[in-house]
């Protein structure tokens, strides 16, 4: 008797569960909760975040306004792998379907969502270490970053650090005399590092570069005196001068302010360190002077100050992420607690007069399987799909790691 398997859609969308599942790194370990809500609501929804209030003193009543934070997710990346395959195809067991059309075809949707997952990088205000040069050892990588993470009253569980290959094997081997067996096991067996400082070390080649085309030569390094006074709490645009006519600023660029140091956001103390800032958006210099846009705004005052001062006019500005082409673009390691970024899969629908289809969800993974027949060349065009999005919900969970 033949032991040949007829596949249904079942078997085959199970199947790529499971490949897909195991090819995920990032997009593994970041907050997944919210995904239920968008069966009901539509493609995106406000995700509260949590209220934060002063400690008054005294017994007279001392009323605090409600301004609830929040942080919007849309649900818009569709992603697929399609293919056909003939009538004789079909007579393939599970293994050999498996190893022919499942395996690439998860690896490379895994790809994809972790690429988009750690695409969130360039937006992340946080920035230690130093552009170009890859982090080797636990002072130049896991003590910046959770030093920073520590001030600002970040937790220390389900903390990931995400490195490139070049900065993952030279921690490996900075840190070789430390491994005990079974986490040199883990290590050469599943690409887990070790677990170091509250961080969980993993390898992804899917770490980002910043943004190229960043290019001004330490030029730019002080706030204009015309409209940097105008800066107060709450804002996010100001503007730059120094620049020369053959500057660029690229998004995701990262500086700091003399002057303007981080809090702790529960007490609201100093923490000896410069604010960190991120461009998120330019215009064209004009006599030398850029306008950019930012973030995190500048809060001074109230349950959700950031920075201990004002941004003060002809103050000087440090670019944390460099200033040549080549630092601007470099690698941005990631380190990150589960609710820093959000990962939200929905289900898609199954739809009718096709030849089959199936939908699975393993993990919050949900894959739908289609598949039609093509009667005039006898083939199955057969696709993959899943539906998801991605956000930033705490940005001050988060810290890349240039090198």
């Amino acid at each position: 008797m033949s032991s040949q398997v007829l596949l249904t859609p079942q078997v085959i969308s199970k199947e790529s569960l499971m490949i897909l599942e195991n090819n995920l790194v990032a997009a593994n370990r970041v907050n997944r909760k919210f995904e239920n809500q968008f069966v009901k609501i539509g493609s995106s929804f406000t995700i509260r975040k949590p209220n934060r209030f002063i400690v008054a003193t005294g017994a007279a009543l001392q009323l605090q306004d409600i301004a609830e934070p929040s942080v919007l997710i849309t649900v818009d990346k569709q992603k697929q792998v399609a293919w056909q395959f003939t009538s004789q195809d079909l007579t393939l067991t599970v293994e050999e379907f498996s190893t022919r059309y499942l395996k690439p075809a998860m690896a490379a949707m895994a790809n994809q969502v972790d690429a988009d997952v750690l695409a969130l990088t360039t937006s992340i205000s946080n920035y230690v270490g130093t552009p170009l040069i890859t982090p080797a050892a636990f002072s130049s990588s896991v003590q910046l970053i959770g030093r920073r993470m520590d001030d600002n009253v970040g937790g220390t569980q389900d903390r990931s650090l995400v490195l490139n290959p070049a900065a993952y094997w030279a921690i490996a081997n900075g840190l070789v005399g430390s491994f005990v067996m079974p986490t040199a096991k883990d290590a050469l067996v599943k690409g887990y590092l070790s677990t170091i400082g509250n961080f969980d070390v993993y390898m992804d080649q899917n770490v980002v570069n910043g943004n190229a085309g960043g290019a001004h030569n330490s030029s730019i390094t002080m706030i204009t005196n015309s409209t940097a006074a105008g800066v107060q709490g709450n804002s996010n645009t100001v503007s730059v001068y120094g620049s020369a006519a053959v500057d660029t600023m690229a998004i995701g660029e990262v500086f700091t302010i003399a002057g303007v140091n981080n809090v702790n956001a529960q007490s609201r103390a100093n923490t000896g360190v410069l604010k960190n800032f991120v461009v998120t958006a330019t215009t064209t210099p004009t006599a030398s002077v850029w306008t950019i846009t930012f973030s995190p705004a500048v809060v001074t005052s109230g349950p959700y100050q950031n920075v201990t001062a004002n941004i003060n006019s002809s103050a000087a500005i440090v670019w944390l992420s460099g200033t040549s082409a080549a630092q601007t673009a470099g690698p941005n390691n990631l380190a990150f607690e589960r609710d820093a970024l959000g990962l939200v899969m929905v289900p898609m629908e199954i739809p009718g007069g096709v030849d089959f289809s199936a939908r699975e969800t393993y993990k919050n993974i949900s894959l739908r399987v289609v598949r039609a027949y093509d009667i005039n060349n006898d083939v199955f065009p057969t696709r993959i799909d899943m539906l998801y999005g991605t956000a930033v919900y705490y940005d001050e969970l988060a810290c890349r790691l240039g090198g």
